[in-house]
Order: C-alpha cells, then sequence, then structure tokens
C-alpha cells in the first residue's frame, strides 16, 4: 500500500510562487482528445489541446503531500469533442477514469469511471491554461481542477476512512466558484438525472451517503489487498463491504443518486469476476445484495450463479 506512506507536509514555497509552478508529484494522467466529428477545422489544435491538458493535469501542483515517482495516482481523461461553437469554443463529453493498485500483485482496479456530457470550454492554441482556486476564470481549467480533486479524492478514500475529504471539500469550492458560469454542469438543475459535477461532489460529501466512501476503503483494504495471500476471507471482506452501499441504498433508495451509480458501474465487473469462483452460499448472498443496490444489471450479476 502506497499513499498511506504519504509524508504530508505543507510546502512553505506555494505560499511564495503561483499556483502550479513546481513540478507536479500526484497525478499519473494519461489524456486522450478526439475530434473526429469535427470537420473542416486545423487538426494541429487538438493535438496542442491534448499536450496542454496532459501537462496541466500531471505538472500542477494539487496538493501539500510529496509522492515519489512510483506512488503517483494512475488515470485516464478522455475528451471527445463533438462540436466547434466557434473558433476557439467546443463541447463534447468527457470521461474520467482511476485505478488503484491492488497490494502485492500486479492488477490495477478501477475505482471509479465518470461520464459527464456537461462539457463545454474555449481553448486557443499556446495560451497557458491557468487555474485560480479562488476564482472560476476558465471554464476549461475549473473541469480539469475539478477532476483533478475528485480523482485525488476517491484514491484517498481508498487507503483511509474518509480519507479523501479535504479533497472533495477543494472540488466543492471549484463548483461553487463556478454558480455564475454560463456553461453547464456545474449547478443542480443542470443536465438529467441529478447526474453533474454537483450532485457528485453533494453526494460524496453528504453524511448521509458515506457509507458509498467507506466502502470504497473496505472494499480495496479488507478486500483486494489481501485477495492474493486470503481469498476466501477477502471475499467475506467484500461482501460485508457491500452492505454498506445495501445500507445506503435502503435509507436513500434514490435511482438517480450519481455517485452510489458511478462506483458500481465501475466495479460490476470485477465483482462478478471475484464471486463467479466463490461457494454457492455465498454467491447467491451477493447477488442478493448486488441485484437490490443496482437492479439495471440484474442479469450480469446473476452470471455469478450460472458461471460454472
Amino acid at each position: 500500500m502506497i499513499r498511506p506512506l504519504i509524508i504530508s507536509v505543507f510546502i512553505f514555497a506555494a505560499h511564495l510562487l503561483p499556483f502550479g509552478t513546481l513540478s507536479g508529484q500526484e497525478l499519473m494522467c494519461n489524456v486522450q482528445v478526439s475530434a473526429q466529428r469535427i470537420q473542416g477545422s486545423n487538426r494541429q489544435v487538438f493535438q496542442t489541446m491534448q499536450r496542454d491538458i496532459y501537462e496541466f493535469m500531471n505538472n500542477t501542483i494539487w496538493t501539500s503531500h510529496v509522492y515519489s515517482f512510483s506512488e503517483r495516482i494512475d488515470c485516464n481523461i478522455t475528451i471527445n469533442l463533438t462540436e466547434q461553437l466557434s473558433a476557439d469554443e467546443f463541447r463534447g463529453t468527457i470521461q474520467v477514469q482511476l485505478r488503484r493498485p491492488v497490494f502485492n500483485t500486479t492488477y490495477n482496479s478501477t475505482v471509479i469511471n465518470l461520464v459527464d456530457n456537461n462539457v463545454q470550454f474555449r481553448y486557443v492554441e499556446f495560451q497557458p491554461l491557468e487555474f485560480d482556486p479562488n476564482s472560476h476564470r476558465s471554464n476549461l481549467t475549473s473541469l480539469l481542477a475539478y477532476y483533478a480533486y475528485m480523482i485525488i479524492g476517491f484514491d484517498y478514500d481508498t487507503f483511509s476512512p474518509l480519507g479523501g475529504t479535504e479533497f472533495f471539500s477543494i472540488a466543492e469550492k471549484i463548483v461553487t466558484n463556478a454558480q455564475s458560469a454560463p456553461e453547464s454542469g456545474w449547478k443542480p438543475y443542470d443536465g438529467s438525472r441529478n447526474r453533474n459535477r454537483y450532485w457528485l461532489v453533494k453526494n460524496v460529501l453528504d453524511q448521509q451517503y458515506q457509507d458509498v466512501r467507506r466502502f470504497l476503503y473496505e472494499y480495496h483494504m479488507s478486500g483486494l489487498d489481501r485477495m492474493e495471500s486470503r481469498i476466501n476471507e477477502s471475499r467475506t471482506s467484500i461482501v460485508e463491504s457491500l452492505r454498506l452501499l445495501q445500507r445506503v441504498h435502503r435509507s436513500r433508495p434514490d435511482p438517480f443518486m450519481y455517485y452510489l451509480q458511478a462506483v458500481m458501474d465501475a466495479k460490476s465487473d470485477e465483482i462478478v469476476n471475484i464471486f463467479s469462483q466463490a461457494f454457492p452460499e455465498e454467491r447467491n448472498r451477493v447477488v442478493e445484495i448486488l441485484t437490490e443496490i443496482d437492479p439495471a444489471n440484474r442479469s450480469k450479476y446473476e452470471r455469478i450463479i450460472t458461471s460454472n
């Protein structure tokens, strides 16, 4: 386990230098920008955009914590641009994935997989991407910074109970700063089914949903991280962690609860693989929990019982 060993220090120089001027340490973020649906424009601008976003995500100082290169958080950002509204304004979607290493294995587990359909921003080629944590100056940099802090927060939650609160709070501040922005995705009524940046961070920080965050810790630390050496105990721990999600679902059975669904979208296939080789009684127990909290994927979970 890497993240608990990170030495937390306050970087005095960060108060003397502009935000993000020191060498970045937290993220190892792969960035892809696709603009296949945009015809007849300067294709070079999208390559420059991809490079600028990559450098922004990986070279910005996001926290006051010290990381070694091997400790950097593995994540993906895929931006699919579907419209060019003007010479420098674009619309599309963004997909954000976070992966976490499993102790004593070469396997990386997907922690969260988010798709944001409310993406619109201005980008001027060769103009530096600058982020101000105290104001909303650019929708692109606010968007990227929001997801950077959400990624870091989710990662920390897998290594310590509610460990990402500090970073989720910064993401919430970015949302607050963007309330007057003309672009969508920042306000409670933007988008459909409460699936936007406002509701995601609101759900994450809501005490009524804290058991979803505790699930991420128990699932990874007591479950996956022991799978290599104590597989049966690990499966039992994962079943117990799923009961945390079941408890949230029963207390707030909201089909539009974005955070819970995002977690299940990331974990469902992995859970099916883990329990396909379990004892029959355990298979039945986990399928009962999964179909209750994620009924849309019932047929997927029933494969746990019918496999082998």
